[in-house]
């Protein structure tokens, strides 16, 4: 399982191992944490009193000197996992929920007529509405979108990376996500 990184404020930071998360806590550098404990590691034996090092793993840990991620302040970076995501693995044209493997990311404005390849102009479309607006605006192709596109906030594109989130993760992020966010549905 991996740990959510944060800086002293809060702010997300990475998804970070298990193993990454203990030479913090052995560096002394975890200001504070939230959740229970999911792992707990076991070192050496200690010569003078003869007791067991450990380190208790926690979910979420926020992490003492780090400078403010550059990410909080731009956009997130596009892919399509986290596009599929976004959309709930719905057709933006049909609105069929569809695998993975049969979703398409679809230019509303295609990117042979100017349209950039970003947050914005990007909706899941399965393969058979894709090839049918083809080269089209929806509108020339007389198809209408059920949803918007939007950028998601640090806290969604933490939650859309697809990671296996557990229970204290997920309510921590969630907490921070716009109730307008498809990821509230």
């Amino acid at each position: 399982m991996d740990v959510l990184q944060l800086d002293v404020s809060g702010r997300p930071q990475a998804w970070i191992a298990a193993r990454d998360a203990a030479v913090l806590y052995a560096c002394d550098a975890v200001a504070w944490t939230l959740g229970d404990t999911f792992q707990v590691l076991r070192g050496g034996i200690q010569r003078v009193s003869g007791l067991q090092s450990r380190i208790e793993l926690h979910p979420i840990i926020a992490v003492r000197g780090t400078v403010p991620s550059r990410a909080w302040r731009q956009a997130p970076a596009l892919s399509n996992l986290k596009l599929f995501n976004r959309d709930r693995q719905i057709c933006a044209y049909c609105g069929g929920h569809f695998h993975f493997d049969e979703l398409t990311r679809e230019h509303i404005t295609p990117v042979s007529r100017g349209g950039a390849d970003s947050w914005m102009n990007c909706i899941t479309a399965c393969r058979a509405c894709n090839g049918r607006k083809g080269n089209r605006l929806p509108e020339e192709a007389r198809m209408s979108l059920l949803y918007l596109p939007y950028v998601p906030s640090l806290h969604e594109d933490m939650i859309l990376r697809g990671r296996r989130i557990v229970a204290d993760q997920m309510d921590f992020l969630l907490a921070s996500v716009p109730r307008s966010s498809r990821l509230h549905a």
